[in-house]
């Protein structure tokens, strides 16, 4: 009986290997996946609710000049350490989430139009205890809105991000917010639920929709204004990204 060939997780993917995944969960899973140039989509539309693009698994893993496009939930930032730069993401509701340790660097970050009655949110982070070390970081990015839903922002409020898990945690630095972010930013999940618990910063954000006069009063909302404590959210130190980020070869900056 021949023996099965080793898969090999830390193998590059390019724009050359033509790969898409069209109305499919594509996902990454072990340890070390890299991926590069490629489009991740899902195409089910938005009248067909959680219809996820990628889901992200794998523990140091790297997606450099990706494509992640869907409605509801394109990406499922699952668990482990994850690391995405100079990517695209587009969707409607909790379009980034889950509960991985996860840093989107210089990526662009889109709202798209969703069904009539519906709100965007960008993130809904699923921590569910304190101790975990986890949350989603958008640093260095543009959060604006695809070409769809910027004739018709008005009508379709979008968000920050609203907590999926009691000790929901993610922090928006060093980005670029464009106005069809409300001047809230952020969103309930169900009434209180959460917004004592949960761990939502901005620090050193530009654009019409960076503005944090009018952001939520949540006990759990904060505006940084330390650099220290803003560096704990860096590459370098929130996924530990000085002990494997070089070895993608992808680019990155691993401080503010």
């Amino acid at each position: 009986m021949a023996a099965k060939k080793k898969t090999d997780m830390n193998k590059h993917f390019s724009r050359d290997d033509h790969l898409n995944f069209p109305c499919n969960i594509a996902a990454a899973v072990g340890q070390g996946f890299l991926a590069r140039g490629l489009t991740f989509q899902n195409t089910a539309g938005p009248s067909k609710h959680q219809a996820v693009a990628l889901r992200v698994g794998s523990d140091l893993s790297a997606f450099y000049e990706c494509d992640m496009l869907a409605y509801q939930d394109t990406l499922y930032v699952h668990s482990n350490r994850q690391f995405f730069i100079n990517c695209l993401v587009a969707g409607t509701v909790d379009f980034i989430f889950g509960n991985a340790a996860a840093v989107l660097q210089d990526c662009d970050i889109h709202a798209r139009r969703p069904n009539s009655g519906q709100k965007n949110m960008v993130t809904a982070q699923g921590r569910t205890d304190p101790n975990q070390n986890t949350g989603i970081v958008i640093q260095k990015s543009r959060i604006g809105a695809t070409s769809d839903l910027l004739p018709v922002k008005s009508s379709f409020p979008t968000y920050l991000g609203r907590p999926w898990k009691e000790y929901s945690r993610t922090v928006i630095m060093q980005s670029s917010i464009t106005d069809v972010i409300q001047p809230a930013g952020w969103f309930e999940w169900s009434g209180s639920f959460a917004l004592s618990t949960l761990y939502y910063a901005e620090y050193q954000n530009s654009g019409a929709g960076a503005g944090t006069s009018g952001r939520v009063t949540w006990k759990g909302y904060r505006v940084l204004t330390s650099a220290a404590e803003a560096q704990g959210f860096t590459p370098g130190n929130f996924i530990a990204g000085s002990s494997w980020l070089r070895s993608t070869t992808f680019p990155f900056s691993l401080g503010l």
